[in-house]
């Protein structure tokens, strides 16, 4: 069963019924997924971008777009314009295919791993993830990784507080620790 059927069929109903929602358009529901990846290294190597790129485009199945800074900061060697880093918005199947792979596979692949922090909500019910090595997922070949890096997954959810997204996150089966 796919997640948005699962969604639709078990999550739904047990939200309606916990936060007593008068409408079906009350229930919280996931928006997009952002990936971004900040690529501080890529002002002395333009390589290190290109290879970004790629990983998230077989991650995530969808081309990502490079991101410019906005200011010139001189102590960084940085000017306005300049790539540093890229990032990827996901929707409809495929926001529900990476949410449960990433759920189901890389997360748990993640060393020592014990659950993520339920505290990293912004007070909207969004929820942003860092992620210190991008190898975790499965698609990534080891052996064609040049250098490790980390990326910022943000879950976009339609919840009016943290506690309603945390709730639609955790019967989705995201692996909350508290």
């Amino acid at each position: 069963m796919s997640l948005k059927t699962y969604y639709e069929t078990e999550v739904a109903p047990k939200l309606k019924e916990t936060f007593n929602y008068k409408n079906i358009h009350q229930i919280p529901r996931l928006e997009k997924v952002v990936l971004n990846m900040g690529l501080g290294e890529a002002i002395q190597n333009i390589k290190i971008l290109d290879s970004a790129k790629e990983e998230i485009k077989i991650i995530t199945g969808q081309a990502p777009v490079v991101t410019r800074a906005k200011k010139s900061v001189a102590a960084f060697k940085l000017r306005e314009g300049m790539p540093i880093g890229c990032m990827v918005t996901l929707r409809q199947k495929r926001m529900y295919d990476f949410f449960e792979r990433l759920v189901n596979i890389a997360l748990p692949r993640v060393r020592d791993f014990r659950g993520i922090s339920g505290k990293a909500f912004d007070g909207f019910g969004n929820y942003t993830l860092g992620i210190k090595e991008q190898i975790i997922f499965p698609e990534i070949d080891y052996d064609k990784v040049d250098s490790v890096k980390g990326m910022n997954i943000t879950i976009v959810t339609t919840a009016e507080t943290n506690a309603e997204g945390k709730e639609l996150l955790r019967l989705l089966g995201m692996p909350f620790r508290n």
